[in-house]
């Protein structure tokens, strides 16, 4: 715990972006409570209004409050991106683990195969396989995990092969510890740092990505709010009502940058080589 406040203290931006991360996760997780009205509440006369006091940021074009719907977007588009983080982090994290660490066939297999996927355009082959599964939140997820986590095993095969020449790595397998125990308890924590660094780097990424595909109808479907919905909807009533897609943009260019921010930042409370001021 010592060890802990000592990197806050002298890591002060680290700390200021991790405090603004946790507040929006914090607003999205209270949303019911802050939302001023239902999300999905229709009221044909209240359509198009511009942002008021009983509408702070006004309503689209089925009368619903756009701040509640924002809101609850928000819980949407962090649980579909962390799910997708997750998702991704482990399934290339452990393919990349037993790929380094097998070697020969193995390797060679897992490896084209990882380099076909990497070959293709990400979003077009999510575009691909959506159309496939079909339009769904839960559709798009998978979607993109399956392009998602080819370089999580290119970089962890990476790490894996370096840390094999360790000392450390060689003594537990002289000690007689089984492949997996190497992997688990010597290998993995020695190679967490840069992986968990590429995860925050990449939830902005994987949330513009969900956003561009319930854009484009094949994520999020109505009325479910999600922030790349509320901009397909808002997109016909740009000059109307600008408020349809300013304000959902703003959210989605927020929380890219405070996330993008918190994984430059961790990049650099983690490298044992900077020297921290």
């Amino acid at each position: 715990m010592s060890e802990m406040m000592q990197v806050f203290k002298q890591n002060r931006w680290f700390t200021l972006i991790l405090a603004l991360t946790g507040c929006w996760i914090v607003l999205a997780m209270i949303a019911p409570i802050l939302a001023p009205h239902d999300p999905l509440t229709t009221n044909f006369a209240h359509v198009l209004q511009p942002p008021s006091a009983e509408y702070p940021l006004g309503t689209d074009q089925l009368g619903r409050c756009i701040l509640s719907r924002l809101l609850y977007g928000a819980r949407t588009s962090l649980l579909l991106t962390f799910m997708m983080t997750g998702i991704v982090f482990v399934l290339g994290v452990t393919i990349g683990m037993i790929s380094g660490f097998a070697r020969g066939v193995t390797d060679t297999i897992l490896m084209r195969l990882t380099d076909t996927l990497m070959a293709f355009p990400g979003l077009i082959f999510a575009i691909a396989v959506v159309g496939m599964l079909g339009p769904g939140l839960f559709n798009t997820v998978v979607a993109l995990s399956v392009v998602w986590w080819a370089k999580y095993a290119r970089l962890a095969r990476g790490l894996v092969i370096s840390l094999q020449q360790k000392e450390y790595v060689a003594a537990a397998a002289f000690g007689g510890a089984r492949w997996s125990q190497i992997l688990i308890r010597t290998i993995l924590p020695n190679m967490i740092s840069p992986l968990i660094v590429m995860a925050m780097m990449d939830v902005g990424g994987m949330m513009l990505s969900i956003s561009g595909l319930s854009f484009l109808g094949l994520g999020a479907q109505p009325p479910e709010p999600e922030w790349g919905a509320m901009l397909n909807e808002g997109r016909r009533y740009l000059q109307t009502a600008p408020w349809l897609l300013i304000y959902p943009g703003l959210a989605i260019f927020g929380t890219v940058m405070i996330f993008n921010l918190l994984g430059d930042s961790l990049r650099d409370v983690l490298d044992p080589k900077k020297e921290i001021k």
